[in-house]
C-alpha cells in the first residue's frame, strides 16, 4: 500500500487512510485532469495536469462561527490532503442566503487559517481578497447547477411540484409506509421545463413550487423519495445579490460542488449516510449526461466528534448568544474556535486532541478532561511560568524590619521554565509585606495540610522559610491578615537553604512590586454531562465563570494579548485578547494544573 507522502511521520491508520491507498494504489483518480476553472468543460477534460493525487475539502455553511467539532473536520480533511501529496479546498456552503453572512465567512476563513492549514497565496483577480487557489463558494457555481437542474427535466429525471409544503409532507410517507406520487409527477419534460424556468424568472411566489428528482417514492430510503433540488426564495444572497431567486438544496449542490472541484473522497460525519445513495445518483446522472467527469467523487462518513458538557447545535449556540448567557461567539466558555482561541486554547493542542479522538464509524461522547489534558500537553513543555494569588490575603512577616532591615526589598528570581533554561530567569522581590492565598492558612491543622498554621514552618517558593505565628479575622470571622517569622539564612539558592527540612512549600508576590490583575476562572458551561436533551436553561453551568481581584508578579507587567503562561499551583492561563481594549490586565483560565471537575 501507499505511504502517507511524509515516510518519517508514523500516522494512525484508519479506515479512510485505506480508503485513500486503496485508490492510489488502484489509480483510481490517476487519469484526472486537474486545473481549469471549476464548471468550465476545460476543468475536467482539458486541464493542466496537477500532481496531486486526492483532493479533499472543508464546506462550511457561513451561517455561524466554527466550533470544535468542524476543528475535528478541518484537521482531518486538510491533513489527510497533506499526507497523501494532495490539496484540501476551503469551500463556503452558501447556498441558504436567509442564514449567510459575510461575517461568518470572514471568521470562518480566519478560523481556518489559525489552525494552521490553507496559508494565504496570491490574491484571485476575479474575487479580489478571496486567497487563492483553493477557496470556493457554492454560489460561484449556481450557472451551473441551474443547468444541471434542466438537464435533469429534460431528461425526465426531475419535475416541478407545485403541492404546498404540507401535502409534499404528507404524501412523503414514513419508515413503515411508502410515499405517494405527487399529482404533478406525470408531467411532461418541456411543461416542467416551462415550470422550472417561470420558477427562475420570478413568476411564482416563495413557496408556490419546488423542483424535485425523480426516483422512487416508495424507496426504503426516505431520502431517495423525491427529493426536492430547488426551491423559490426572495432573499439578497451575500455573493450573488439579487440574481436570484430560486436556490439549491443543500443536497443537490454539495455532490456537484464536489463534482466540479474534482474531490476525491467527500468526507462527513454519520447524520450523512443515508444521503449517501442520492448523492451517487445525481452524479451518476450527470455523468451519463457529459455534465461532469468520471470517476466522480465517493462520500464517506465517520463519527461526529462530541465531547461532554458541550453543544454544538449552532441554533443552540446562536439562543446562548442572543438571549445574553454569554458575551459573544468568542465567549471563552463557548465551544467555537473564537472562544476556545480566547480562552487559551492553541491549534497544536485541538490538533493533537483531534488525533487521540480517533476517527471511526463508531459514535460515542470523549470526556471534557481529555480535551483540557490535550491542553496541558502542549503548553506545559513551552510556557513561561509565572506567581500569581487568586483570592488574595495579607502575610505580615513581623520580624522582617529587625532582621532584615525597615523597608528593606530582597531580591529572588526563578527561572522562567524549570526545564528550558535558555528561557532565562524571572525577578522579583520579597518584604515585609506579602500576599499569599486564603486557603494556605488554617487555625488548626487539618489532616494532610502542611501549609500555614500556628507553629508550623512553610517555604517562600524561591524565597526565604517562616514560621506561622497566627492570623487575625474580621467580626464576620473572615481571614484578614495572616503573621509570620522570618527565620533567617534559609533563602533559596543558598548555602542555609536546606539547613530546615519544611514540607509545605506556597507561591506569594510581595505587596511591593505585585500587579493587580483580573482573574476569569472559566469552567464547563454546562454541568450536564451531554447538554441537549432537556431544556437549555437548566443544563447551564451557573458558576461557570468565577472573577476574582488577584495579585501577579511583575515579570507579568509585560505580558501580550493571547500570550499563555502557567501560574504555578493553578493551571495554564492567557492574556485575555477582549479587554485589551480596555486597558485592563485580565487573564483567562484556560485549564487546571489538573482535572477537579468531579470533585
Amino acid at each position: 500500500m501507499t505511504s502517507p507522502a511524509d515516510p518519517d511521520t508514523a500516522k494512525p491508520s484508519n479506515f479512510l487512510r485505506h480508503v485513500i491507498e486503496s485508490d492510489i494504489e488502484q489509480g483510481v483518480y490517476a487519469g484526472r485532469q486537474w486545473g481549469g476553472t471549476p464548471g468550465d468543460a476545460a476543468h475536467h477534460a482539458q486541464g493542466m495536469h496537477d500532481p496531486a493525487k486526492v483532493r479533499m475539502r472543508f464546506p462550511p455553511e457561513p451561517n455561524g462561527y466554527l466550533h470544535i467539532g468542524h476543528a475535528k473536520s478541518i484537521w482531518l480533511n486538510f491533513e489527510l490532503a497533506k499526507d497523501y501529496g494532495g490539496v484540501c479546498h476551503l469551500r463556503f456552503d452558501d447556498t441558504n442566503p436567509e442564514k449567510e453572512e459575510q461575517e461568518y465567512v470572514d471568521a470562518i476563513r480566519d478560523a481556518v487559517k489559525w489552525m494552521g492549514y490553507h496559508p494565504v497565496l496570491a490574491d484571485n483577480p476575479a474575487r479580489p481578497g478571496v486567497p487563492n487557489p483553493h477557496v470556493y463558494f457554492a454560489s460561484d457555481y449556481f450557472d451551473f447547477m441551474y443547468r444541471a437542474a434542466e438537464y435533469l427535466v429534460e431528461a425526465g429525471l426531475a419535475y416541478v411540484d407545485e403541492q404546498s409544503a404540507d401535502a409534499i409532507r404528507a404524501t412523503r410517507g414514513d419508515f413503515n409506509t411508502p410515499g405517494t406520487d405527487s399529482p404533478f409527477r406525470t408531467r411532461t419534460p418541456a411543461e416542467n421545463l416551462e415550470r422550472l424556468r417561470a420558477m427562475r424568472n420570478g413568476e411564482l411566489e416563495d413557496g408556490a413550487a419546488v423542483l424535485r428528482a425523480k426516483i422512487d417514492m416508495a424507496s426504503p430510503n426516505i431520502n431517495m423519495r423525491d427529493p426536492a433540488l430547488y426551491r423559490i426564495r426572495r432573499a439578497t444572497h451575500h455573493n450573488t445579490g439579487d440574481k436570484w431567486c430560486i436556490y439549491p438544496m443543500y443536497t443537490f449542490a454539495h455532490p456537484i460542488e464536489d463534482a466540479l472541484e474534482q474531490i476525491t473522497h467527500s468526507i462527513c460525519t454519520l447524520e450523512f449516510e443515508d444521503q449517501r445513495p442520492f448523492y451517487d445518483w445525481l452524479l451518476d446522472r450527470l455523468a451519463e449526461g457529459g455534465l461532469i467527469a468520471t470517476p466522480h467523487p465517493r462520500q464517506y462518513e465517520f463519527a461526529r466528534l462530541n465531547v461532554t458538557h458541550v453543544i454544538t447545535s449552532k441554533r443552540r449556540l446562536r439562543q446562548l448568544v442572543e438571549e445574553g448567557h454569554v458575551e459573544g461567539w468568542d465567549d471563552p466558555r463557548m465551544p467555537t474556535l473564537a472562544g476556545l482561541r480566547r480562552r487559551g486554547y492553541t491549534p497544536a493542542a485541538l490538533k493533537l486532541f483531534c488525533e487521540r479522538s480517533g476517527v471511526t464509524k463508531s459514535g460515542g461522547w470523549i470526556d471534557y478532561a481529555s480535551l483540557e489534558a490535550a491542553l496541558r500537553d502542549t503548553l506545559d513543555p513551552v510556557v513561561p511560568r509565572a506567581m500569581a494569588v487568586l483570592d488574595p490575603v495579607r502575610l505580615v512577616i513581623t520580624n522582617w524590619d529587625e532582621l532584615m532591615g525597615a523597608g528593606f526589598l530582597d531580591d529572588c528570581s526563578a527561572p522562567v521554565h524549570p526545564h528550558q533554561p535558555d528561557m532565562g530567569r524571572r525577578h522579583f522581590k520579597c518584604g515585609r509585606d506579602l500576599w499569599i492565598e486564603r486557603t494556605d492558612y488554617e487555625d488548626v491543622q487539618p489532616k494532610g495540610f502542611f501549609r500555614l498554621f500556628p507553629g508550623n514552618k512553610v517555604r517562600l517558593k524561591y524565597g526565604h522559610v517562616i514560621e506561622c505565628t497566627g492570623g487575625t479575622k474580621d467580626a464576620e470571622g473572615r481571614l484578614v491578615e495572616v503573621q509570620a517569622k522570618l527565620v533567617p539564612d534559609t533563602k533559596s539558592g543558598t548555602p542555609g537553604a536546606d539547613a530546615i527540612k519544611v514540607k509545605g512549600n506556597i507561591t506569594w508576590v510581595a505587596a511591593a512590586d505585585a500587579l493587580e490583575a483580573e482573574v476569569r476562572l472559566y469552567e464547563r458551561l454546562f454541568a450536564a454531562p451531554q447538554p441537549g436533551s432537556g431544556e437549555l436553561m437548566d443544563e447551564l453551568n451557573r458558576a461557570s465563570l468565577v472573577k476574582a481581584s488577584a495579585y501577579v508578579e511583575p515579570s507579568l507587567g509585560t505580558a501580550e494579548a493571547g500570550e499563555a503562561f502557567q501560574f504555578e499551583r493553578h493551571g495554564y492561563f492567557v492574556v485575555d485578547t477582549g479587554a485589551q481594549a480596555t486597558g485592563r490586565r485580565v487573564f483567562n483560565r484556560a485549564a487546571g494544573m489538573k482535572d477537579s471537575w468531579g470533585k
